[in-house]
């Protein structure tokens, strides 16, 4: 398994900064956040983002977060779908390899709303498959169809698209309805990307993503989660992912480091550079 961090954790340092900062803090792979890279280039071309992770010997494996492709109709969905191909272009422009998709599905749900998922996931995979950008769809723990691991793996195996796997995120996989026997349907195949963080003296039911602290800190059972990935052979990416604005206010230097620190002792000797 390979450590890395998420963007986000840092949402308020510049793009440019996190990466030397980061790198600084013996980080050797990022997660784009997508906001951050997409007002980047307003000023800079694909060609200076590739340049400045080479300067600093940074990985960018992988991209986060697109919303919007699952159930959105009319407008909205057009919207959302030109802005995922205009994506796509750019990740395999970065040579980024792999691009979170939210399964951001919410509100009252009839059959052909769900059928529309499916259908949705494969005409994503159809215009992923070209760009070579794999999508790992997150399951929302507060979704109303697509909230467990159980269910999006089920999802994902029925599609049968080596194009779309899932993204296990630590806060969705604990606050939500998912069960510790859901980590069963883990494979080395179906598991894309994984992101850890930790809850600390917060209810499941009341959790939100600004409670997320660094894993290790709190009380989500990650050595469970470890394990499986361990289990199944998982050496793809790691993240550390908190949605925090009090960490926000911590210098991205210094976060780097206590970040790396923390995601290496939860991954143990499995985790590598």
């Amino acid at each position: 398994m390979k450590p890395a961090i998420s963007q986000v954790c840092s949402l308020e340092s510049a793009f440019e900064r996190d990466v030397e900062d980061y790198a600084a803090g013996a980080c050797r792979a990022i997660e784009l956040w997508l906001g951050k890279l997409e007002g980047y280039l307003e000023r800079h071309s694909s060609a200076d983002v590739r340049e400045l992770l080479a300067r600093h010997g940074v990985a960018a494996p992988v991209a986060s977060f697109q919303g919007g492709l699952l159930t959105s109709q009319g407008e909205r969905r057009r919207e959302a779908w030109d802005h995922f191909s205009r994506r796509l272009d750019l990740l395999r422009a970065i040579g980024v390899e792999t691009l979170v998709v939210a399964a951001d599905i919410v509100g009252s749900l009839a059959q052909q709303d769900i059928d529309r998922v499916t259908a949705s996931l494969a005409e994503a995979a159809a215009r992923a498959a070209p760009s070579g950008v794999r999508l790992a769809v997150e399951f929302q723990a507060r979704g109303s169809f697509f909230n467990n691991l159980q269910t999006a793996a089920a999802v994902i195996a029925d599609l049968g698209s080596p194009h779309v796997g899932l993204c296990l995120d630590a806060f969705h996989y604990y606050v939500g309805p998912s069960k510790p026997e859901d980590l069963a349907y883990l494979t080395r195949e179906n598991l894309f990307h994984v992101q850890l963080c930790d809850l600390s003296g917060v209810a499941r039911e009341l959790a939100v993503d600004g409670d997320r602290v660094l894993p290790g800190d709190g009380d989500i059972p990650l050595d469970p989660i470890v394990g499986a990935l361990r289990a199944i052979g998982y050496d793809g990416y790691v993240s550390v992912e908190l949605m925090n604005p009090q960490i926000w206010r911590v210098p991205a230097r210094q976060f780097g480091e206590i970040a790396m620190t923390a995601v290496r002792k939860v991954l143990g000797q499995a985790a590598m550079e």
